[in-house]
């Protein structure tokens, strides 16, 4: 479990000048700094893949990101993981959210979108 905290924070650690180390939406609130996922203040039992994956989403509140735009943002573009692996990781994230996956918004033929707080 540390080394997943750890690998998660090093991959945030260069994308951090430009963000707040918390965002909310909602019901949601996620402390990139110590890498947890509340919602209504209970504490989220995310895979280090999941909390990439809600975490470049909150980051592009409003904008649409595609499969391969998540892919190179939570994988990299060295290691080759197919794009429906994406929709797995979703489904998963979705299942954990509870009523909050309402945020999450699937583009049809071509991604996510995690929506702003007015538009649920």
């Amino acid at each position: 479990m540390i080394l997943r905290v750890k690998a998660v924070l090093k991959g945030l650690q260069g994308r951090q000048e430009s963000v707040s180390s918390n965002i909310k939406a909602g019901n949601i609130f996620i402390d990139l700094d110590r890498s947890i996922v509340k919602v209504d203040g209970k504490v989220l039992k995310l895979t280090v893949t999941e909390f990439k994956i809600l975490t470049e989403l909150a980051k592009n509140r409003g904008r649409v990101l595609s499969r391969d735009d998540l892919l190179d943002r939570v994988w990299g573009s060295d290691i080759y993981v197919t794009d429906r692996t994406i929709d797995t990781h979703i489904r998963r994230l979705r299942e954990k959210l509870g009523r909050s996956a309402k945020y999450i918004e699937t583009v049809r033929g071509f991604g996510y979108r995690f929506l702003e707080d007015d538009e649920n």
